[in-house]
């Protein structure tokens, strides 16, 4: 390395458990680094909210003037990890509209400006870098953008959320309700204090518009993506399911849907389903993530590991940043925003899907005739019932369950069914209705 080369500034924005490791990397590795990249990456201040010196980094590299931050001349790149969608917005568009890279980990505010971010940084003829926002240290940005540039993506689906599929993994193993293990969650940190984002499947609502988006080619927000969370799966739900040889994972699913007239639509959806025990996606437990890609060519693919975390999503926005700092000392650009299918997004009344459909009915004679007829006034095809007693405290009978599972079935004729049985007189509740995924029967 000669001193002639100009050295790479970097601005972080943001110092929690993501930036502080990004930190850390930027000045332990300083060597390594600039080797990779054929320039000194050079860490020229960190933009905070409140400026202390309890930090554990020099004070002199801390400021709350994120604007002075991001003008500075010195600055190359910007490193974005301080969420959420504003003020972190406003910053990046300065920064890409002062000919500064970008490389941000905030999936909230990719699935919701995308399309505003790529443009700005396409007429400034800067990099937006984005891998850290789904899945953490897991590669799946760059797959997608590079190694399958040149296949079709069929579909994308995997768990994407490392809180809820810790908490339905519990549910699972031990037999907890959905309440004792959100508590779990809670007291080892990997549930927030608040876990709304999480639970109802916003996060990886935000994940899977990110992924339908770059997968086909079409800007797809997190407006557009069906979502349903976890709170209302029991444990009566996992007895049922290890019954029909399955597990409950919260999914996000992606998927290029082409009709029989050869019209093509994209389906991003969020909710949870039962995955058969032999699907890759079952044997994901704890706080991990993975996601699996299907391809024309090349098949199925699947990227698995830590899908949160400060120094795993560290790794991938250090993978981003040194990805930009080449191109800044190469000359070249990365993958800019892929747009052009332009394909209108599939209802979900549109997108066929088994079902299970766990219910309490009444004990009586020709209550199962009753339940299956209203099934077959929608063509819904039963493809499983099964039915139990159930007893009360005092071991006297107090009606039946029944749980049917169908082959698939549009969502739209689904939804008309269960709404006709809740009228009946002899069902007297309906308990959930999950979708299955990963069989086709």
């Amino acid at each position: 390395m000669t001193d002639s080369q100009k050295p790479i500034g970097v601005a972080v924005l943001g110092f929690g458990n993501v930036g502080s490791q990004v930190v850390r990397i930027i000045e332990q590795s300083a060597d390594d680094l600039a080797a990779r990249i054929g320039a000194p990456l050079v860490l020229r201040g960190v933009g905070v909210r409140r400026v202390a010196d309890d930090r554990g980094i020099s004070i002199d590299k801390l400021t709350d003037n994120i604007e002075e931050l991001v003008s500075r001349d010195d600055v190359d790149i910007v490193v974005e990890l301080m969420g959420p969608v504003e003020p972190a917005r406003k910053a990046i568009l300065a920064a890409l509209e002062q000919g500064k890279s970008v490389v941000t980990a905030n999936k909230a505010l990719m699935a919701v400006s995308t399309g505003e971010l790529a443009q700005a940084a396409e007429n400034a003829r800067v990099d937006l870098y984005f891998e850290a926002s789904v899945a953490g240290a897991i590669p799946v940005i760059r797959p997608l953008t590079q190694s399958l540039a040149g296949d079709s993506v069929v579909r994308v689906a995997g768990i994407v959320n490392g809180t809820t599929n810790y908490i339905l993994s519990e549910m699972d193993s031990t037999g907890a309700d959905y309440a004792s293990a959100l508590a779990d969650a809670s007291a080892l940190g990997y549930a927030e204090a608040d876990p709304t984002a999480d639970v109802e499947g916003y996060d990886a609502a935000a994940k899977a518009a990110i992924l339908a988006s770059i997968a086909f080619h079409t800007r797809v927000s997190s407006n557009d993506v069906y979502r349903e969370g976890i709170t209302k799966v029991s444990s009566v739900d996992f007895e049922s399911a290890k019954a029909l040889g399955c597990t409950i994972k919260l999914l996000a699913i992606c998927e290029r849907l082409t009709s029989d007239e050869g019209q093509q639509r994209v389906s991003a959806r969020v909710y949870p389903a039962l995955v058969p025990l032999d699907h890759p996606l079952a044997a994901v437990n704890g706080a991990f993530n993975a996601v699996v890609v299907e391809a024309e060519a090349a098949g199925r693919l699947m990227f698995y590991g830590q899908g949160a975390g400060g120094a795993p999503t560290a790794s991938a926005v250090m993978g981003d940043l040194v990805m930009a700092a080449r191109n800044r000392v190469q000359g070249g650009r990365g993958p800019r925003e892929s747009k052009y299918a332009k394909l209108p997004i599939a209802p979900i009344g549109f997108i066929p899907t088994r079902y299970y459909v766990n219910m309490d009915v009444a004990d009586r004679t020709g209550v199962l005739s009753a339940v299956a007829a209203e099934f077959g006034k929608r063509d819904v095809s039963i493809a499983e019932v099964r039915q139990e007693g159930m007893v009360d405290e005092g071991g006297q009978r107090r009606g039946a369950r029944i749980v049917v599972v169908t082959h698939q079935a549009t969502d739209a004729a689904l939804s008309e069914t269960v709404s006709a049985l809740a009228d009946l007189d002899v069902v007297q509740s309906i308990n959930s209705v999950l979708r299955m995924e990963g069989t086709t029967e």
